[in-house]
């Protein structure tokens, strides 16, 4: 008997007497089945056939409760596969920190492993020229990286540097460490810098690499760091997984710090 069945008969179902409504109702139910039996991120739950036959409501009223316990973190659907119960969100705070990944998660007792796909000069195209005050066409160094937090890919990320700030990384591994620190040690540090995040959706290579399905959440963040003098010292465009990753933002009275932009 699964969980959802169980509590089902502990509580006597969907109230149809209620003024709660019955998606609420149900979203609760599946909640305290859940923890009732225990169930485990990656467990399956009933589809939504068989919950609109259990409790004798709309195919709707289903699709409510899920999508409601979707956009909380609570379950996953996968299309095809079905409902599971989802593994909990990271909150990370790279967003409004200049701190990397591979530090954000070392800092929390995790382990970021990298798979370097790309890591040479190039010149700039007219994006990454203008992201760090250089002539277009003027060498910079790529890095390209599939990040996996704890076993588990998690993102995808390309950061261009002014030559002489990223040759110095060509050879290095950057596999199991961080890049930051890798440019520390050559005296090269960030102090600040404007770091945007916007939603997105996965393209077909994207979700291969990431392991989702294309069309899948995903967040971007675009970043420009600079040293002390102001010199722009990397510039990066990141992917995150939006059913791994939930990003917290300090927040004060003081707005001077942040701005809302509107993009047509």
């Amino acid at each position: 008997m699964n969980a959802i069945t169980t509590t089902a008969e502990a509580t006597g179902g969907i109230d149809r007497d209620s003024t709660a409504p019955m998606y609420d109702q149900l979203r609760q139910l599946i909640l305290d089945g859940i923890v009732r039996d225990g169930l485990q991120p990656g467990d399956a739950l009933p589809g939504e056939h068989r919950l609109c036959e259990q409790y004798g409501i709309s195919r709707t009223v289903v699709r409510q409760a899920l999508a409601q316990l979707e956009h909380e973190g609570a379950v996953e659907r996968i299309k095809g596969k079905g409902t599971f119960v989802a593994r909990p969100r990271t909150s990370e705070s790279l967003v409004h920190t200049l701190v990397g990944l591979f530090d954000e998660v070392e800092r929390r007792g995790g382990h970021v492993h990298s798979e370097v796909l790309r890591h040479e000069l190039i010149e700039a195209d007219a994006e990454v020229a203008a992201a760090l005050e250089v002539d277009e066409g003027a060498p910079v160094v790529v890095l390209t990286r599939l990040r996996y937090v704890d076993g588990e890919a998690w993102s995808l990320s390309t950061t261009w540097m002014p030559r002489e700030i990223g040759e110095p990384t060509l050879g290095a591994d950057l596999r199991d460490s961080s890049l930051y620190a890798l440019l520390a040690d050559h005296g090269v540090v960030a102090t600040h810098g404007v770091r945007s995040a916007e939603a997105t959706v996965a393209t077909h290579e994207q979700a291969a690499q990431l392991g989702l399905s294309a069309g899948s959440a995903l967040l971007r963040l675009r970043s420009v760091s600079r040293d002390e003098s102001g010199q722009p010292i990397e510039f990066f465009v990141a992917y995150h997984r939006g059913d791994r990753s939930r990003f917290e933002f300090r927040l004060s009275t003081d707005n001077s710090q942040g701005s809302l932009v509107h993009v047509p």
